[in-house]
């Protein structure tokens, strides 16, 4: 019987792990299933794009997965227990269950609202390709009423920043507001701080800091401090979190639902289970958790891979890199700013900006892309057989 391997999610993390075990595996030995709640691949660093108005490329995974042997079941993971080693899923047709030997959860993160009233009922967000559609819908419709209107997000993180000068960049008819909690940039060094305040009053962007939101409304939102800001379309920023599913099943997560892994990305209560990416809680390189990012998920997805080949193959697992080491922001379409980070996860005093940035993190978002599309370009032919049918084979020819 072949060795069942099931990914949970085709982002930047699933779609790599899957690809490349399928090139690395015998296809004798092993059944490699993805499932993923969407037939295409989401360039969800590419969100705040699609939600502004602008084309995104979205691959569709049955391509991206042609000629790999990999199957693909379109269904949304609903349950997973680890004790029976299966899957629950549900699609168009009813869903079902899904056994598997290998498990790699990947399903990524989505908004978090931090128990925030009115942030469910309310709010837009880009986490995900329907939502951003839904906010960009939004959007079109304040342009066609003629008479402009108001933009809300909420919360200065990475997202945060990019939405807000995406849609003030390319809908200049929008009045754009960002609520930041603290100091706008303040992850930054004194001079990306500076640059990002020049882009927002470039773009004409209203910054608000040191405010806490308290509740969101139709039109408006309620601040700590007593402001009541008028919104025609509130875009939540502040933070992520990941689905309860893991947790619910029985695995050791963290307090916010993160898988807690070994430095292999193994689950350490579930030995058949592997996480990468935001949904995985490793310590990194420098002693500190990795973040929920992109990078973070090629990292993760790399050393998830490594160890389930060693593991399933009998040879020695390499310990991949997983460190920080900064981050990429787009400032629109032309400006950018490219922030490096020392061994503390502190900013550096040097930072990267304006064109040459945006460059930069446009051809960081093409590679990856390309990656992603291309799962077993570079990849060796030669595939390795399972530790367990070497040894049946070896047992079989000594009979």
């Amino acid at each position: 019987m072949k060795h069942r391997i099931v990914v949970l999610g085709a982002g930047y993390a699933g779609a790599y792990v899957a690809g490349t075990l399928a090139r690395r595996l015998s296809p004798a030995d092993t059944e490699i299933t993805v499932v993923n709640a969407e037939p295409d691949f989401v360039q969800r660093l590419r969100l705040h794009q699609l939600a502004a108005g602008q084309e995104i490329e979205a691959p569709k995974l049955a391509d991206v997965f042609a000629g790999t042997g990999i199957r693909l079941r379109v269904a949304r993971v609903t349950a997973v227990d680890p004790e029976r080693r299966v899957v629950a899923v549900a699609d168009a047709d009813g869903g079902g269950e899904l056994g598997y030997d290998t498990l790699l959860y990947a399903l990524g993160s989505h908004v978090a609202d931090h128990g925030v009233p009115g942030v469910t009922q309310h709010a837009l967000h880009v986490t995900g390709r329907p939502a951003a559609l839904r906010l960009r819908e939004r959007l079109d419709s304040l342009d066609t009423r003629g008479e402009g209107g108001s933009v809300l997000v909420v919360g200065d993180g990475l997202t945060g920043i990019e939405t807000a000068t995406e849609i003030a960049e390319s809908r200049p008819g929008l009045s754009v507001t960002l609520v930041a909690r603290g100091e706008l940039g303040a992850p930054l060094s004194a001079g990306a701080r500076s640059h990002l305040r020049q882009a927002c009053d470039r773009l004409g962007i209203t910054v608000r800091e040191h405010t806490s939101v308290e509740a969101v409304e139709a039109t408006r939102v309620l601040c700590a401090d007593g402001a009541v800001l008028a919104s025609d379309a509130t875009v939540w920023t502040a933070g992520f979190a990941v689905d309860p599913i893991a947790a619910a099943g029985g695995l050791e997560v963290t307090e916010n639902g993160r898988i807690v892994v070994d430095r292999t990305m193994r689950s350490l209560s579930h030995p058949n289970v592997y996480a990468a990416g935001d949904s995985a809680y490793v310590i990194g390189d420098n002693g500190r958790p990795l973040p929920m990012s992109c990078a973070s998920a090629g990292y993760t997805g790399r050393q998830a891979t490594a160890a389930i080949m060693g593991r399933l193959t009998g040879r020695e697992i390499a310990n991949t890199k997983l460190e920080y080491v900064g981050n990429h922001i787009s400032l629109g379409r032309r400006d950018g700013i490219l922030q490096m980070v020392d061994g503390e996860g502190q900013a550096k005093p040097k930072h990267l900006s304006g064109r040459r940035a945006a460059r930069i993190k446009s051809g960081i978002l093409r590679m990856s892309l390309w990656a992603t599309s291309h799962p077993t370009f570079g990849l060796p032919k030669r595939t390795r057989r399972l530790a367990a049918a070497r040894d049946a084979s070896a047992e079989k020819a000594a009979a």
